[in-house]
C-alpha cells in the first residue's frame, strides 16, 4: 500500500512490556512519563480494534530465581551507573514471569483473541513465537509501542526489520527513562528502518487502509 497507508488485514500492533512492573511503581516522575504514553497507546488500541487488527503483548518473563537472564559483562548497569571492576555485576530481574508485576497494565488489557508473547532477552521475536504468529495471520507490517525505546523496542526492531517486516514507530506511544536516547532512536535511526508516526497519524493510516 501506499506510504500513507496501512491494511489492518496486514498490520499487527505490538506493545512492548506494558507491564506493571514498569509502570505501576507508585512513583511520581515515572507515573508524569508514562501518562501521556498510556493515554496514546489506548488510542492506538482502539483504533485497531475498530478494525479488528491484531493485537499482541511482548512481556519480560524471567525466572524469580535469576536462572534464566542475561548474565553478561558490561561497564554499567541499565541507567548507565559504571560497575566497578571488582564488584560482580548484580543480575535481578525487574519482573518474575506469573507475577503480578509481569500482567499488561489495565489500561489495554488483552482481550481473549489477542496473542500475549512471552519474552526471556530484550527482542520480541528471540526465541519467541511472535514471527510464527505473524506470518500465520499474512502480517508484514508491525506498528510498535512501550518501552523502553532504546532498549527492548530497538532490539525487537532491528530483529523485525532483518525478517523483513515492515515497521511503523508510535513515537507518542514509546518512552524510555533517558529522554535524550529515545529521542536520538525516532530523530535518527527509526526513520532508516520505518516510519515514525504519532498515534493520531497511525490511526489515520489506519483508516485510510481500510478505506482503500
Amino acid at each position: 500500500m501506499a506510504p500513507d497507508m496501512l491494511d489492518p488485514a496486514r498490520t499487527a500492533l505490538l506493545f512492548f512490556d506494558m507491564l506493571n512492573g514498569h509502570i505501576k511503581k507508585n512513583d511520581a516522575k515515572t507515573d508524569a512519563r508514562y501518562k501521556p504514553v498510556i493515554a496514546a497507546a489506548v488510542r492506538l488500541l482502539d483504533e485497531a480494534r475498530q478494525h479488528r487488527m491484531m493485537v499482541a503483548y511482548a512481556a519480560a518473563n524471567h525466572r524469580a530465581d535469576n536462572l534464566t537472564s542475561a548474565h553478561t559483562v558490561r561497564d554499567t548497569d541499565g541507567r548507565l551507573n559504571p560497575i566497578p571492576l571488582d564488584r560482580p555485576p548484580e543480575f535481578k530481574p525487574v519482573v518474575a514471569g506469573g507475577s503480578w508485576e509481569a500482567a499488561v497494565i489495565d489500561e489495554i488489557a488483552p482481550a481473549p483473541e489477542d496473542y500475549l508473547v512471552p519474552k526471556y532477552r530484550w527482542s520480541a521475536f528471540y526465541q519467541t513465537y511472535l514471527d510464527l504468529a505473524l506470518r500465520t495471520r499474512g502480517i508484514d507490517t508491525l506498528i510498535i509501542a512501550g518501552g523502553s525505546t532504546d532498549v527492548g523496542v530497538a532490539s525487537t526492531a532491528y530483529s523485525a526489520r532483518d525478517m523483513d517486516y515492515n515497521l511503523v514507530f508510535a513515537r507518542d506511544a514509546c518512552t524510555s527513562p533517558e529522554t535524550d536516547n529515545h529521542d536520538q532512536f525516532m530523530r535518527r535511526i527509526f526513520p532508516r528502518m520505518g516510519r515514525v508516526r504519532n498515534v493520531e497519524e497511525i490511526a489515520g493510516m489506519i483508516r485510510a487502509g481500510a478505506a482503500a
